[in-house]
Formats: C-alpha cells, sequence, structure tokens
C-alpha cells in the first residue's frame, strides 16, 4: 500500500536538510588524510572456479585511513582492450559475498568492482572487512547510530570514504600480461539500498566519474526519513533519540555531514535512480529528495506496486542500458 506522498508531490518535494558551511571541508580533509596514509592495491586472480567466461580476482586496497578493505573484482576473460569499470556497494547487512555470485556486470563486459563492507556482511552475505576504526560509545544494535555523536567518529565516514578509495583502486590496478585492466576516464558507480546511498555519497566526492546508478537509495532525507518510517534500519536512529532525548540537535547535526540530498547537489555526473511507491525502508519521498537536488543530468523509473525490492532485475536492465550507453557508446534498444 502507499504510505507517502503522490507521485506529483514527489515530483517537486524539496528535503528540510540542511548543509554546514565547512561540509566541504570536513569530506575535503577526511579524504586527502586517507590518500595521504598510503597503502598499497593488490589483486590476487584466483583459480579456476568453474566460471568458463569470466575471471576473479581477489582484491585488498587501502580505505579510510589506509586500512585494508576487501573487494572482488570480476571481468570478461581475454578482453580486447582496457575495460569500463562499474564499481558497486552493497546493501545493508551484507558484505561482497562469495567470488562467484553477482556476475551480471562482468558478463555485460565491465570490469566490476565489488566493494565489501566493512563491519558488516553477516545479515544476508557474507562479509570479510573488519570495521577496526569503531567508536566507542553506546549505540542501537546495527551500524547507523555507531559513533553518531560526532561527523568524526560516525561510522558512515569510514565507509563512504571507502567507496571513494574504491574508485581510486580500480583506476590504479596493477597491469595484468602487460595491458591495463580498467579505463580510468570510464568509471561509473552503482548500489542499492545503502549501496545507492554511498554511491550517492562518492558521486558528490568524486568529481570526473562518468556516471552514477542507484536504486531506491538509502541514507537520504534523514530528517524526513527517521519521522515516517519505523522500519529499519532508519528506525535504529529513532530508537536511539527513544532514550538519548537530549541529543537530538547533536545527531542531526551529525547525519547532515553523510545525507544523499547533500551529495546530490554536489554530483554532475549523469543518474539513473529508481524508487519505489510502496517502499517503506526508503520511502519514495526521501529518494525523490536525493533526487529532486541532483545537480547534473538525470532520470528516475519508478515502481508503483513495488517496495524494497524496487524493479529488480528490470532494474537491472535499464541500468546496462544506461552505462552501456554512456560507458561504451552502445545502445541497447530492447527493454523489459
Amino acid at each position: 500500500m502507499y504510505n507517502d506522498l503522490p507521485e506529483e508531490e514527489l515530483r517537486v518535494y524539496k528535503s528540510s536538510q540542511t548543509c554546514k558551511d565547512d561540509f566541504d571541508a570536513f569530506w575535503e580533509e577526511t579524504l586527502e588524510e586517507s590518500r595521504r596514509a598510503g597503502g598499497e592495491t593488490m589483486v590476487e586472480r584466483l583459480p579456476d572456479i568453474g566460471l568458463e567466461t569470466l575471471d576473479v580476482y581477489d582484491v585488498t586496497f587501502p580505505g579510510f585511513r589506509g586500512e585494508p578493505v576487501k573487494a572482488w573484482l570480476r571481468t570478461p576473460k581475454n578482453p580486447d582492450g582496457p575495460l569500463p569499470a562499474v564499481v558497486q556497494y552493497v546493501g545493508y547487512g551484507g558484505g561482497r559475498g562469495r567470488a562467484w555470485e553477482n556476475l551480471f556486470w562482468a558478463s555485460a563486459g565491465f570490469a566490476h568492482l565489488q566493494m565489501d563492507t566493512r563491519g558488516q556482511g553477516s545479515g544476508w552475505s557474507v562479509g570479510d572487512t573488519p570495521d577496526s576504526s569503531g567508536a566507542a560509545g553506546p549505540q542501537v544494535p546495527g551500524v547507523m547510530t555507531k559513533g553518531i555523536t560526532s561527523k568524526e567518529t560516525y561510522y558512515y565516514r569510514r565507509l563512504m570514504t571507502d567507496g571513494v578509495r574504491a574508485v581510486d583502486a580500480v583506476r590504479n590496478l596493477p597491469m595484468v600480461d602487460g595491458l591495463p585492466m580498467v579505463d580510468p576516464s570510464r568509471v561509473a558507480v552503482t548500489g542499492g539500498s545503502q549501496g545507492g546511498g554511498v554511491a550517492l555519497a562518492v558521486a558528490g566526492l568524486v568529481p570526473d566519474l562518468s556516471a552514477l546508478a542507484v536504486t531506491v537509495p538509502f541514507l537520504c532525507d534523514f530528517p524526513r526519513a527517521t519521522v515516517i518510517t519505523d522500519t529499519s534500519p532508519f528506525r535504529e536512529i529513532s530508537k536511539y533519540l527513544a532514550t538519548h532525548r537530549d541529543q537530538v540537535e547533536v545527531v542531526r547535526e551529525t547525519l547532515s555531514y553523510f545525507d544523499g540530498v547533500n551529495f546530490a547537489a554536489r554530483a554532475k555526473h549523469p543518474a539513473y535512480f529508481s524508487a519505489a511507491l510502496m517502499d517503506r525502508t526508503t520511502p519514495p519521498s526521501t529518494v525523490f529528495a536525493a533526487f529532486n537536488a541532483y545537480a547534473g543530468e538525470k532520470e528516475i523509473h519508478v515502481w508503483p506496486y513495488n517496495g524494497h525490492e524496487g524493479g529488480g532485475p528490470d532494474d537491472d536492465h535499464l541500468m546496462r542500458e544506461f552505462f552501456s550507453r554512456i560507458l561504451k557508446g552502445v545502445e541497447i534498444y530492447s527493454r523489459p
């Protein structure tokens, strides 16, 4: 059932989220510190795992403050030259999964880097990266309130920085058989739910991406999301504030540095969004808040009868069409 604004109102809705004057300086300093920390990107081709058309590589790259982050890199076998790349971020509770999972993007002819999610990866898929920079302090189970009383200690500062460093890593992969694996001028980011929120952050922080595609993105429009849905993960924040009643303003200020609305206003790459009108996890108004604030060329697909699954495989098809046009110059005319 519908539980949010009518579609005609969604298309003009604007978030009440604010943006502090030091937003850009905070993120510039965070990324500079992590890049300055250095660290080596290590790539190891897996032995034969039964995939006849794809190669899979185990990747470790330096993330927040140089801490090691795991990823899978999947590529078509024997490419003709450097490939366009799609960097994918994972939904809440998930990790990078198994090497033989999630073969869609590599099968479509892209180099596909799937980033692990620090401190997650036990809810529905396997993860391999600890959150070694975890902040002490009380929190609701989950990561939404981990370190939430300060922008410096908040969990998503580390995860979003990892996301930017994943783009750095895919652009600087070592040579394989004397050839570069990826064309660094053709890199896009994508994700659904939490992964979409991280992708939006990366799009706002990396000025020279080629494209962005997000489905039912999470981490958007915190002022509205935390009061119109009783569904986790947003529910973790409202539960925290129900007991820490004196921290409402502190928490709101922290969250403003990690809101997809503020990142969207800084992103100018071509973008594909999707929203589902029956989504109680990321209510459609929160998705439209980011979409309507987005500064670049953009399109949105609305799924009237879907919840948090969004368009599922039909979103995948439309994103493949979108990325093929931008990254490969190839038009795909079939529609789901």
